[in-house]
């Protein structure tokens, strides 16, 4: 029992001492005295949660400092094996695949603060490497060739990326325009051919044409409006079930006022018999 409860607190130190952090100490540059530290560790993911950062190959970074960019990280952990990826997030994510942004002008992203990365080696012998760096000196992020702007000159760099290119810009309109247009094609041709022909329920969906036609319905908008005709024709059912009811309540109101004015009218004969009626 002993040695079961033994070899049991070794496993689960040996397992919180894997899941734990190391702390890598970095510098910005040689002239700089403290040490900045990143805390590294293997990316562990549960079963399904998405495959974006492969397991075993993934360096999950945690306290990116804002100056650090995918290419420093890229060259810092270059000397532990081949880096195929470098992704800096806000925060963890569940490790879904990010929609690539692919333009230059719009949903531009500043970083504002300290950030988490995903460095993904070619061979998981990268990672292991990258953990035992935390046993050496300081790293560079910054060298003499490969500098990393700061100040004025980022300053200078922001504003000029800032200022748009006509062309560049209208290049990359006109191509998403005709993306857009060929999408635009897609969905009417699919409408077309899909116009008079009956659904499951033999509904056939009629479209407005004309000089304003209206816009193409979507599979969800289509859905939603089969299940409101469903709905309708449900209540419609259940009211004419309980039909037979309506009336028999409407014979039976209908009887009471008839004989409520019966008793009314024999009362004010009767008042006007005892000269008791006093309409003024």
């Amino acid at each position: 029992a002993e040695q079961r409860g033994g070899s049991g607190a070794g496993a689960a130190a040996r397992s919180l001492t894997g899941a734990s952090p190391a702390a890598l100490a970095v510098k910005f540059g040689a002239r700089q005295r403290s040490p900045h530290c990143l805390l590294v560790k293997e990316h562990q993911v549960r079963e399904g949660a998405g495959a974006a950062h492969p397991p075993r190959r993934t360096l999950f970074v945690l306290n990116v400092p804002p100056y650090c960019s995918p290419d420093s990280l890229s060259r810092l952990f270059a000397r532990c094996g081949h880096v195929q990826s470098v992704d800096i997030c806000d925060k963890p994510g569940l490790g879904e695949k990010k929609e690539k942004v692919t333009s230059k002008f719009f949903n531009r992203k500043t970083v504002t603060g300290f950030q988490v990365a995903y460095v993904v080696f070619r061979k998981p012998a990268g990672v292991q490497a990258a953990k035992a760096l935390a046993r050496e000196g300081p790293l560079l992020i910054s060298t003499e060739s490969h500098p990393v702007k700061t100040g004025i000159s980022k300053w200078i760099d922001s504003y000029a990326a800032s200022v748009v290119d006509p062309e560049e810009l209208k290049a990359e309109v006109d191509a998403y325009m005709q993306d857009y247009d060929k999408k635009i094609e897609e969905e009417e041709a699919k409408a077309a051919k899909e116009e008079g022909v009956p659904d499951e329920e033999g509904w056939v969906k009629v479209t407005r044409k004309g000089r304003k036609p209206g816009l193409p319905r979507t599979e969800a908008a289509n859905l939603r409006v089969l299940e409101r005709e469903k709905q309708k024709r449900a209540r419609k059912e259940l009211l004419n079930f309980y039909a037979w009811q309506h009336r028999e309540t409407k014979r039976e109101h209908i009887a009471q006022l008839r004989k409520k004015f019966e008793e009314d009218k024999q009362r004010i004969a009767l008042m006007r018999a005892q000269r008791k009626f006093r309409p003024y």
